[in-house]
Formats: C-alpha cells, structure tokens, sequence
C-alpha cells in the first residue's frame, strides 16, 4: 500500500482555525489527521506542503516508525510547527491502517484498558469577569453532565502577582467550589503565567480546595523551576501541553516536576509517541492527561490513546463549549455524552472530513487571542 495523494484543509471554529490533513492510498482508502497550531495553521499548511509531501507521497503507511522516525530525524530544527505538521502524518496513517485492518485505532495500540473516559470541561468559563460570573457558568457546566472543570482564573497576570490579583484569584476559585461543591474536581490553568516565587504563594492559598491539580504555574521550558514548585506544594502538578520531543518528556518525568504528563498528541509526534511518553511516566508512577484544546480529529486520536493506556487519567474536553458547526466539520461526529466520552468501534478514527462544511466555514485570521490581551476572556470560547 502506498500514499498517493496529500490533502490539506483549512476551516474556522471560531476561536481557532482548524487545519486537517488527508492522505489517500492508491486503494482508495483515506486518513485524515489534524495539524491546527495557534496563530500559525497557515504556516503549518506551508510547511506540510514544502517539505513533508515529498516525503510521505510514496510511502506504506504501515511503516509508521520509520516514516515518522525519518522525519522528526531529519527536519532538525524542531519546535512546535514541524512537530505539528509531523503528528498529522503520524495520525493520518493510523487512521489507514485501522480501516485497512476493519478496526478501530486503540485495538491496534493494546485493546482496550478501560470501559469509561472520563471528561473534564474546558472553555465554559468564557465571558467572565466576576467570581459570580464564573460561579454561574460552572453550574452550567454541570448541567451539562461534567464532574470536573478546569479554568484559568488569573487575568492576564505575568510573573507576579499584586495582593489585589491574589486576593481575586482566591475569591474567584471559592465562588467556584462553592458553587460546585465537594464531589466536582477543579482543575486550575496557570498557562505558565508566573514566577516560581509566585506560583508557590499562590498555589499554597489555593491549596484548601483541593484542585485535582494546577496546570503550568510556570514557564513550560522552565522544567528545574516546575519541580522545585512541586516540592513546595501540595497540590499535584499538571504540565507538558508545550513540550514537543521524547527528551523533552524524558527530563519533565525524570525530574518527577508533575504528577500528570499532559502530552498532546497533535503536537509531540503522534499517538505512538504518545504511549511511548505514557510508558515513561508510568514507570514513575505518573499518570497521563493528554491536552486536546483543538480540533474533532486531534480529539479522536486522544480518545484511541486514552482508552487503550493503563495509566491513563481523564481527558480534556472542547466541544460543549466549542461553536455549533464544530462537529459539522467531520460530518456530525460528537462523541461526548452527559460529561462522558464514548469511542465507537468503527474501522480508523471513526470520523470522516466534510468538505462543504468546511468551505462553509474559511479561515479567520488572528482568531486565537492572546492571553495577556485585557479582552482574551470575551473572546475565548463560544464564539458564535
């Protein structure tokens, strides 16, 4: 079997563009991976088409380790963008080769490891402002069937903190718990924001709600200041969304700097990469929480990683809160329910692109705010 056709497609969910990929084998079969990557999908585009195509079109997509080994070998640089486009592949031929074999991806990664994948909400705090805004949405976020929410309540704060800004955040996570109560876990985002100073003063004031953990309080590069943070808390520690290489993975859980890996796989490699990370870890006794703040695709290919890895722990989730053509874009593929994911057992990923919804639907440059912007808040998430 070899590829013989490859395909990008690029549509606007609001906060992000999408950026799919397509590969077609001269059997006719298709996969299709996702290479969306903030601020840059059209540069990823570029780059899939200048320098990957050549190296894919031609190719068995059986060979996994060698097509993918060859690249992350000889692309050299590194960094998120070769990465990104890379793990599209990598997801792209896994796709193939579970339609070629009438399975489903995770049957071929171990089988499955567990009857339930559970969903923390991500997204629904979109628009607030005040601790009874974000109070009101979490409800709303359980009416929806969550059990476990993860939200940044730090403004655009960078490095420190004044006492007002703690005294807000504080506030802003008890209105939270209140609201939830004691059976709904927290998640709390940091998105590397803060001093290590700073993060460990904080996250001792939060430490009396007991987050099930809180999420890069430092640099993502800064791996010494994460784990001297971790030595100083008590809350567990969640990182690795922005590390894109197997050393990278190495040093975070050598060091034991979290208690979570939070590996995504559109970007550090692909699936298999993905249980090669989740296998280090569990040696260490870590569990894996795999990021997934993007598109349906990048989705499916968690959802295969996490029901077939052992030490898998609950997996992020975008589309309640996502805008309502999301699912459009792989012809209706929805696969949360009341708080929950469920896998169905069709050949591949399970999802198919849809090319009119996609045209419907184009490229919006600079849709992803920053998150220092004053406004980033009123535009994440929701947007309609």
């Amino acid at each position: 079997m070899k590829i013989t056709r490859f395909e990008t497609f690029l549509a606007n969910g609001g906060l992000r563009n999408y950026l799919f990929l397509r590969l077609t084998t001269e059997t006719g079969l298709t996969g299709v991976g996702e290479a969306t990557l903030e601020w840059q999908e059209k540069t990823v585009q570029t780059l899939l088409h200048e320098w990957v195509e050549s190296r894919v079109l031609g190719r068995d997509p059986f060979d996994i380790e060698k097509l993918i080994g060859g690249m992350i070998r000889d692309q050299y640089q590194g960094g998120s963008t070769i990465m990104t486009s890379i793990s599209a592949v990598e997801i792209a031929c896994w796709d193939i080769v579970g339609k070629a074999c009438g399975q489903p991806v995770y049957r071929l990664l171990g089988g499955r490891c567990h009857e339930r994948i559970p969903a923390y909400a991500n997204g629904w705090y979109g628009g607030a402002k005040t601790p009874r805004d974000y109070a009101d949405r979490a409800k709303e976020a359980l009416a929806n069937g969550y059990r476990a929410l993860k939200f940044d309540p730090f403004g655009t704060a960078w490095k420190e903190l004044t006492a007002e800004q703690s005294e807000a955040v504080v506030e802003t996570v008890a209105a939270v718990a209140e609201a939830v109560g004691p059976n709904v876990g927290l998640m709390i985002e940091v998105h590397g924001r803060l001093s290590a100073g700073c993060a460990i003063d904080i996250l001792r004031k939060l430490e009396r709600f007991h987050p099930v953990w809180c999420e890069e309080p430092v640099a993502p590069e800064s791996l010494d200041l994460l784990a001297e943070v971790k030595r100083r808390v008590t809350s567990p520690i969640a990182a690795g969304e922005r590390l894109y290489t197997l050393a990278d993975f190495y040093r975070l859980i050598a060091l034991r700097a979290v208690g979570v890996v939070q590996m995504d796989l559109a970007h550090c490699g692909g699936i298999l990469a993905g249980k090669k990370i989740a296998a280090m870890a569990a040696v260490q006794d870590l569990r894996v929480a795999p990021h997934c703040s993007i598109g349906p695709v990048a989705l499916a290919a968690a959802l295969h990683f996490d029901v077939s890895t052992p030490n898998f722990m609950i997996q992020e989730a975008f589309a309640d809160f996502d805008v309502p053509w999301r699912k459009e874009l792989v012809g209706g593929w929805n696969p949360i329910r009341n708080g929950e994911f469920v896998l169905s057992d069709k050949p591949g990923l399970g999802l198919e692109l849809n090319e009119d919804a996609i045209r419907a639907h184009p490229y919006v440059q600079h849709s992803f705010p920053s998150l220092w912007d004053g406004d980033w808040l009123t535009k994440f998430t929701q947007t309609k």
